[in-house]
């Protein structure tokens, strides 16, 4: 593996796919490096394999690598995707496309590796070192410390930890959304449950302290059959815990199994459940917050829900304000206005002070409630090809990624089929 590339991309889930297929497709010399064994993130790692939304009211607004992703997974499956045609006034789940993760992931590695980028698994980046025309990043390998020189780096780590690194400052929240720990359970027909009992059996189990009603759904007021009626999926949470370093990961990764080892112990107790199983278990636990960069601007939640098209927009966003809480019954939700859709700003993705340095996914520059929206994957995998083709093209024209004119980058990702916002709008609104 050689040493010197024009792009290296860090973290190969939803945004630093397309970030290094697009830079690759344009000529450039990229390096995808990506902490596991395999891509797709939360797509795969985080077990959370329905990646929403690409539609906003029966329009495609996501398009690009990101689509192609998902049509060859589900021509290789056999599968079906949704209607969305007939796409209801407050989309969520319906729109959401199902795709198989085991699948999917080795479709990721099929498309990087076709389109020329190089990949290192198993490898984390230690330091970076800049200078006005190149950076080398620093990167512990399984057989000690290599480093690798670039012109552009791309941060897709979802927690800006290659941003730290580098010395930007990030914005760290006191309150941060719980995680889930997705599963899969089988060997029981819910049909047949006797549910008031088992609430009462619930309760009892958390009041001496060896369950959380957390273990059975969003909700920690009270018992909700959450997990139970949906066979798992997204329906616990583990709360408390700041996931961005290897010790707060650590600790979320265990209390996500311990929660589902209790759930399991309980209900192996309870009359319906003696065949109880486990089909699937995410080798991780899925992280909805971390930290956001302070980039050149930030998009807030008035931003978001009012459409307001930037004049440097380089993709679109779309999914209600999703802010998972640790208290009450554990989600709070704000629906778009019916045809509006958010754009995504250049400088949202550019530290300040940095030069040819982009951040894609859920750390760009966004308050709160904003980030609950756009750190959804369909969105973050938007803004990795428009971070791909923006350090391309800069590697192209010898330019800093923020003096690329932004109408190139736009020409550039319409060519590579994605869906491009206008500045001729005021207002971002599909028709």
């Amino acid at each position: 593996m050689k040493t010197e590339y024009d792009v290296i991309v860090v973290g190969g889930g939803p945004a630093g796919i397309p970030a290094a297929v697009q830079a690759a497709r344009l000529g450039a010399a990229t390096l995808l490096i990506e902490k596991t064994g395999q891509l797709g993130g939360t797509t795969t790692t985080g077990g959370v394999n329905y990646p929403g939304l690409f539609h906003a009211w029966t329009r495609p607004i996501v398009g690009g690598i990101a689509w192609e992703l998902v049509e060859r997974v589900t021509r290789e499956t056999g599968s079906t995707l949704p209607d969305f045609s007939r796409q209801r006034q407050r989309p969520h789940h319906t729109e959401h496309v199902l795709v198989d993760r085991f699948v999917y992931a080795m479709i990721c590695d099929e498309v990087v590796l076709e389109s020329g980028a190089q990949c290192l698994f198993h490898a984390m980046p230690t330091g970076v070192r800049e200078d006005a025309r190149a950076k080398t990043v620093r990167v512990a390998c399984k057989e000690g410390v290599r480093e690798f020189g670039a012109k552009v780096v791309i941060d897709a780590t979802g927690d800006a930890n290659l941003a730290s690194i580098a010395g930007y400052p990030v914005r760290v929240r006191q309150t941060l959304q719980p995680g889930t720990m997705v599963c899969t359970l089988a060997g029981y027909d819910v049909g047949s449950l006797d549910l008031e009992q088992l609430r009462v059996n619930a309760d009892a189990e958390v009041a001496a302290g060896r369950l959380s009603y957390t273990d059975f759904s969003w909700d920690s007021t009270g018992f909700s059959p959450q997990i139970i009626k949906q066979s798992g999926r997204n329906a616990n949470h583990v709360r408390g815990i700041d996931a961005r370093t290897s010790e707060g990961k650590t600790r979320m990764d265990i209390e996500g199994r311990r929660s589902l080892l209790r759930l399991y112990r309980f209900l192996r107790t309870q009359p319906g459940f003696e065949n109880l199983r486990f089909d699937y278990v995410a080798p991780e636990c899925g992280v909805r917050e971390t930290v956001t960069i302070d980039g050149e601007v930030e998009v807030t939640a008035h931003d978001y829900q009012s459409g307001r098209v930037w004049d440097d927009a380089v993709c679109y966003s779309f999914y209600p304000i999703d802010l998972h809480s640790c208290e009450g019954t554990g989600l709070q939700k704000r629906y778009l206005e019916e045809g509006t859709v958010a754009t995504i700003p250049r400088r949202a993705m550019l530290p300040k002070g940095s030069a040819n340095f982009v951040v894609a996914g859920r750390s760009i520059c966004s308050d709160r409630e904003a980030n609950s929206a756009l750190r959804v994957q369909a969105s973050c995998m938007a803004m990795g090809q428009a971070a791909g083709a923006m350090a391309a093209l800069a590697v192209r024209r010898d330019q800093s990624v923020s003096d690329v004119p932004i109408t190139e980058i736009r020409k550039t990702l319409k060519a590579h089929g994605t869906v491009v916002p206008g500045v001729e709008q005021e207002r971002a609104v599909i028709r």
